[in-house]
């Protein structure tokens, strides 16, 4: 009984709030609540944090315009609290030359948590106006939190990084219902389920502990389905599938500097070849040599002696998946203003055998929104190609000799689960390349990897991936990391591919399990806010 008394107590202050103290809570608890991602992996914390969101809303009523002002505005701050201690990592790349870029850094670290936290904002305004003083008000914060999620992923090309789905995803087991629901799926339910002892305060509400006992009773069934699930799949591996990930840990402003393609390519080559045991020979013990993004300070297949090195290297029957900056077909003589990010697949007699060119770019990183206003103002993106790169024309697979057919990602297309959805086309395998040398030592490689890991057990395929400074990983179909290398190490990794699932009942249902949720809710929300009105 005290302890209820306690809570009561403290929620009933966070319900009264006002003010810069209302304004305090919630940025504590939108930041306490990162600590729910990775590395950390703390999502009991978020039994304590999302049941802020709900008292918060709670005390809106008191404002005007049926509180949706005060929801919106408390909502801000905990999604301002939430993102500037889980991407505070961006500001590394305006270290990477700090004479250009590195007064931006304090823009880039608050600037985009404040844009981000709008969605947050909006989610909270949108439950607000389904609110009701019982239990189904969690519902109605759980659909209008995946609502503003989801256009937090799509709006102005979107930006899922960190979504509140990915709570979920450690320990493994639970990770497992994204293969039916989805991200999104997984969102609703870990707002749902956080949110729960929200209810214990309830004084008028028959059997409050109910919600909270569900909530834990679902996290138990979600962990049941996916212990079972990992242990009937165990993970296999094809047995003529060799690959050998290359990480070299180059110094991010190498990367951008033609002066250093000597010493760049005798790196990668060298480095390739490298004997890992008594037992290995190099490279000739491998299918499939894979290097990062952007591999090279230099337009790749334009440097004839480059393509030389790569077909002395590459013994016969073996092929490179390589990240590369490509210049666009132009008349003999055309300056070269703008380049593509591209994946090539080299053949052992060093020719091209496909090319895959990145379709979803980073903003202010690989072009400038309204790009030729920004740049008449002086600016420019932090790879400083004038212009912005081109955009590819379609995702497509790449055919790879003596191995399944790849889905190719590059960077941060691998945080967004539409992006390695294809249809009725299926992939034996995704190759995630990407350059988190951007971010140093921080938080970040391991945000981006929970996330490339995630698209793994949506689709049930299998996700290699190559980064410059890591994480580098070979991930089974279930999410498991089968081999890697670790943060700011420099080396190969080989393993062998593991085989891909049956297509998972998410990869044919896409985010249709999510809107059915969500609508679900919404409807069951609105029904009771509309009963609560009534005389």
């Amino acid at each position: 009984m005290k302890l209820a008394g306690k809570l009561r107590a403290a929620a009933l202050s966070i319900v009264l709030s006002w003010g810069w103290r209302r304004a305090l809570i919630a940025l504590v608890a939108g930041a306490a609540s990162s600590l729910a991602m990775a590395p950390f992996n703390a999502w009991p914390i978020l039994f304590v944090t999302f049941p802020v969101m709900v008292w918060l809303i709670d005390g809106a009523g008191a404002g005007r315009f049926n509180g949706l002002p005060s929801a919106a505005i408390a909502g801000w701050w905990f999604g301002f609290g939430y993102f500037v201690p889980g991407l505070y990592w961006i500001g590394y790349a305006f270290l990477v030359d700090a004479a250009n870029f590195g007064w931006l850094l304090p823009f880039a670290v608050c600037g985009l948590p404040a844009y981000l936290a709008l969605f947050t904002a909006a989610g909270f305004a949108l439950a607000r106006a389904l609110w009701s003083r019982d239990p189904t008000r969690i519902l109605a914060l759980a659909g209008a939190l995946t609502i503003s999620e989801w256009l937090r992923g799509h709006v102005l090309t979107g930006f899922p990084w960190n979504a509140f789905g990915y709570a979920l995803t450690e320990p493994l087991a639970l990770a497992q219902t994204a293969s039916l629901i989805g991200l999104w799926g997984m969102t609703f339910i870990t707002v749902a389920v956080f949110t729960s002892p929200a209810v214990l305060i309830d004084g008028r509400a028959r059997r409050a502990w109910l919600v909270p006992l569900a909530a834990l009773l679902l996290m138990a069934v979600m962990g049941g389905y996916g212990a079972v699930r990992l242990i009937n799949n165990p993970t296999q591996q094809l047995a003529d599938v060799k690959l050998r990930i290359m990480q070299p840990n180059l110094p991010q402003d190498d990367r951008f500097n033609y002066a250093a393609k000597a010493a760049v390519m005798r790196k990668y080559l060298a480095l390739s070849d490298r004997a890992t045991s008594p037992q290995t020979s190099g490279v000739r013990d491998t299918n499939i040599l894979i290097w990062p993004e952007s591999a090279f300070p230099f337009f790749l297949t334009r440097e004839g002696d480059a393509m030389a090195q790569i077909a002395e290297l590459l013994p016969p029957g073996t092929v490179l998946i390589t990240g590369a900056v490509r210049a666009p077909d132009l008349p003999p003589g055309t300056p070269i203003r703008r380049a593509y990010n591209s994946i090539y697949l080299i053949g052992d007699d060093g020719g091209v055998l496909s090319v895959y060119d990145k379709l979803h770019l980073v903003p202010f990183g690989e072009y400038l929104p309204f790009q030729s206003v920004m740049e008449k103002l002086g600016f420019e993106q932090l790879t400083k190609v004038r212009g912005g790169f081109i955009p590819g024309m379609r995702r497509k697979l790449i055919d790879v000799p003596r191995a399944p057919p790849v889905l190719p990602l590059i960077c941060y297309e691998a945080i967004f689960p539409s992006d390695a959805a294809l249809g009725d086309e299926r992939p034996g395998w995704i190759v995630n390349l990407t350059n988190d040398g951007w971010f140093g030592i921080s938080t970040g490689p391991y945000q981006h990897l929970q996330q490339a890991r995630l698209r793994a057990v949506e689709q049930g395929l299998p996700l290699v991936r190559a980064a410059n400074t890591g994480v580098s990983a070979v991930i089974d179909p279930l999410g498991r990391i089968v081999a890697s290398l670790g943060l700011g190490e420099e080396g190969v990794l080989d393993a062998r591919l593991p085989t891909a699932l049956p297509r998972t009942f998410y990869g044919r249902a896409g985010d249709i399990p999510a809107v059915i949720l969500v609508a679900f809710a919404m409807i069951v929300a609105a029904r009771r806010r509309g009963r609560s009105r009534r005389p």
